[in-house]
């Protein structure tokens, strides 16, 4: 793929958060660092691309309520999602480190074992799990043809460890191209701070921070992001000015209907530096 052509995978919801799988490039414009683009390469609506798909669960000492429920939902989400010979996925479990129990594969079964091999522990270093998630696994896979790359962050958003801060996760997940959907595990019945967190992580990628206070809402959420991952658009673009200079560059896709239609896509990237 050529270094001077971005690649957006984003979602389209009208007014009351259903989503939109029907329109075409003429229903956009794409403003990349507040300019229209030189050319737009191609544009899927539906997009059925190979997934690469990062499970990361928080296994610290805040989460032990729920946790078995938590890992139940998430094979059978692998178990749904996960498209053998096409799609792949990994499991990383953390706490104070992030600990990847189960490599890329397409091999649901190995994925089940992956998260049931994970064991509530300590502290929570939230931030380095997701850094080190899009860097050392994300980053490194191959990426011939275009790809989806999401990350589903189980956690409750409190961070006590990491050395790297939220704002440096946030920009690894984006230099990775990765959507990143949370699913806070607070039980508390309000939001709190991890909350706060949790939005912010997803809303910078163009992801979805999902709430479940009740127990049964996980596998709810879960269900969402199965449907989200199937009813997306891909764009790809040459953007106008480009400099090789590692800069942050903004992406902003708009639908000229703004009114009935939001975009939720990742909100910058960084340009080549050769």
């Amino acid at each position: 793929m050529p270094s001077n052509e971005v690649n957006v995978v984003f979602t389209v919801t009208d007014k009351h958060g259903k989503r939109i799988t029907d329109l075409k490039q003429s229903d956009f414009r794409v403003v990349d660092d507040n300019k229209p683009p030189e050319e737009i390469r191609s544009f899927h609506a539906e997009t059925n691309l190979p997934l690469q798909v990062g499970l990361l669960i928080d296994a610290s000492n805040s989460v032990r309520d729920r946790f078995k429920f938590e890992q139940e939902s998430a094979i059978e989400f692998l178990n749904q999602t996960v498209r053998r010979g096409y799609d792949l996925a990994f499991v990383v479990g953390f706490d104070v480190t992030p600990e990847v129990t189960q490599d890329f594969t397409d091999n649901t079964e190995a994925l089940a074992h992956g998260v049931h091999e994970l064991r509530p522990g300590g502290g929570t270093a939230l931030y380095d799990a997701l850094y080190y998630a899009c860097r050392e696994r994300l980053l490194k896979a191959s990426k011939a043809t275009p790809v989806r790359r999401a990350i589903i962050l189980l956690s409750d958003g409190e961070d006590n460890q990491s050395h790297v801060t939220r704002e440096e996760a946030i920009d690894m997940a984006q230099r990775a191209e990765a959507i990143v959907y949370t699913i806070s595990t607070n039980v508390s019945g309000s939001k709190g701070p991890g909350d706060k967190v949790m939005e912010r992580i997803a809303d910078a990628t163009g992801g979805r921070a999902f709430f479940p206070f009740q127990i049964r809402d996980v596998a709810d959420a879960f269900s969402e992001i199965q449907d989200e991952l199937r009813s997306q658009y891909a764009i790809s673009y040459k953007p106008a000015d480009l400099k090789k200079d590692g800069h942050y560059r903004t992406i902003e896709i708009v639908a000229n209907d703004r009114k009935n239609f939001r975009v939720r896509s990742r909100r910058g990237w960084y340009s080549p530096t050769q």
